[in-house]
């Protein structure tokens, strides 16, 4: 399957595994211009999502991890970095689970792992972002996407959501696809194997993550053997977006030292 790519920076190969409805733009510029003096980034739509070919039919995370391991192909890359953030961040799980070898070292961001104790979004979030979503309302949905996506110290700023109202035109998500991409998250669950995961793990997770709960990060980390943890205070969910700098930051100090 042929999926929508850009290549960008120079040095270490780093592959970037974005959530759901999430595409090549929801990284940002801000993140990936302190990226590209450190790593040779790679950064794709999933299957249905952005411009990647559209689909009808349902998957997996464990068939978004061998896309993403075929995204590796499609570069020429034996083996790279990985960021996964939230449903990238399930996605780049099974990725290690499945293809260890081809991961350097792995950052997973304001994800989840599935079984006892991980919680999901609470009730009150997917109530308002489903009526949202269904509201057949672009402007309302994208409103809705960006207060549940960031912390209140971030929107204090009111110059922040021009920026990710443009990134949420620039490559509409189909609600169709969406809700594939839900359907697979309902099944993903490696909680009872994230113990064989062997490669360097860095956990963030912001303190203020409303879609899914900092509890999460805190059981990812003390799953996987030597992992590390950070916890972001007063940080949404989409931590990269917020704090582009530290989190680029972060990312250096755990992938390079």
């Amino acid at each position: 399957m042929e999926l929508h790519h850009i290549l960008t920076g120079a040095g270490e190969p780093l592959l970037l595994i974005q959530g759901m409805s999430g595409t090549h733009l929801s990284w940002g510029d801000a993140f990936l211009a302190e990226l590209e003096g450190d790593f040779h980034t790679v950064a794709y739509d999933h299957r249905g999502i952005g411009l990647s070919p559209p689909t009808n039919a349902a998957f997996t995370i464990a068939e978004l991890a061998d896309d993403a391991a075929g995204m590796l192909d499609t570069v020429g890359w034996d083996s790279a970095h990985v960021l996964g953030i939230s449903m990238g961040g399930m996605v780049a799980q099974e990725l290690a689970l499945r293809y260890g070898s081809r991961i350097r070292t792995l950052t997973l961001g304001c994800t989840f792992c599935g079984g006892p104790g991980s919680a999901g979004p609470p009730p009150e979030t997917v109530q308002t972002l489903g009526a949202a979503m269904t509201s057949g309302d672009r402007e309302l949905a994208i409103r809705v996407g960006y207060e549940c996506n960031t912390s209140p110290a971030f929107r204090e700023d009111p110059s922040h959501y021009a920026a990710f109202r443009d990134m949420a035109l620039g490559a509409p998500a189909k609600i169709a696809t969406i809700m594939l991409q839900m359907q697979a998250i309902a099944g993903h669950d490696v909680q009872a194997r994230l113990g064989e995961i062997t490669q360097p793990t860095l956990v963030v997770h912001g303190t203020d993550d409303r879609m899914l709960p900092p509890s999460n990060g805190e059981l990812i980390a003390s799953r996987i053997p030597g992992a590390e943890l950070q916890l972001w205070q007063d940080v949404g969910h989409m931590f990269w977006w917020e704090q582009p700098q530290r989190s680029a930051a972060a990312l250096k100090a755990h992938a390079l030292g």
